[in-house]
């Protein structure tokens, strides 16, 4: 498709209606995000690496007694923005509970949001993303590089709703450790505690 046919066939303001029926369309793997703003993003099909990481993580998780349930991969998230919303696809987003059924979640309940580095979208996971998931509430927030040590970048929620760095760990080190202890006061809410 050219690019002439892209610009005439793009509506003059794209809503999470229409990310949702990108997302299902493309052929290709790629990932449709936009900002509350209206900024729209093209992600590009995830590699195998970034596939590998994100499977770590999901099996630490269930291995950790966390209902799969509660573990999703690429849910769409709801950006609440002043006019519109915007809609985010974290890697992998961890529930208090399990999520109802939908295309973009409200993130109500939303403990942790994941997100794996892949090429060129450093800026948007360690500016936009954290920011605009700090905005919305999000507790805990994870950037994982894809460096040599695929050092995960730990930040939690300040009352002043941004996030500050907790810990940079390299992710074979914290696939060690429980994901309790990583995530505050709700240690015990997958346990049904």
């Amino acid at each position: 498709m050219s690019a002439d046919a892209i610009g005439k066939s793009m509506p003059p303001v794209v809503t999470l209606d229409h990310l949702a029926e990108m997302n299902a369309a493309d052929e290709h793997g790629h990932r449709y995000e936009t900002s509350p703003e209206g900024v729209l993003s093209v992600m590009p099909p995830a590699d195998s690496a970034h596939a590998v990481i994100a499977s770590r993580l999901f099996a630490w998780f269930l291995l950790a007694g966390w209902p799969a349930e509660q573990i999703l991969q690429v849910a769409g998230i709801r950006i609440a923005g002043q006019g519109r919303d915007g809609g985010r696809i974290p890697d992998i987003s961890v529930w208090e509970t399990s999520p109802p059924d939908g295309v973009w979640l409200l993130p109500a309940g939303l403990l942790l949001a994941i997100e794996i580095v892949s090429p060129g979208s450093e800026a948007m996971d360690e500016v936009i993303k954290r920011k605009e998931y700090a905005s919305v509430g999000i507790e805990h927030y994870w950037v994982v590089s894809r460096d040599a040590a695929q050092t995960v970048r730990l930040y939690g929620l300040s009352s002043a709703k941004v996030y500050e760095e907790l810990a940079r760990v390299p992710l074979a080190w914290l696939l060690q450790t429980k994901p309790e202890d990583h995530l505050g006061k709700h240690e015990d809410h997958h346990l049904g505690a």
